[in-house]
């Protein structure tokens, strides 16, 4: 059987927390921001959390390696 591998994609946009909580990073904020207003931009400072079957999927991908 080949050794389970990070998904290397995965780990570069999520991270798994002590407990097992999913974070991310807020989209948006990489390019375009004189069109948005200083409300929103602070806004999106924050990362979030991801929630459900989608955190468990991200959580499988990022456990090989971690």
């Amino acid at each position: 059987m080949p050794k389970a591998k990070t998904h290397k994609g995965s780990k570069k946009r999520f991270r798994v927390s002590a407990t097992g909580k999913v974070s991310k990073r807020s989209p948006n904020r990489g390019h375009l921001q004189s069109g948005k207003t200083p409300k929103r931009k602070r806004q999106l400072r924050k990362g979030s959390m991801v929630t459900g079957t989608v955190a468990k999927k991200i959580a499988n991908l990022l456990a090989p390696g971690a």
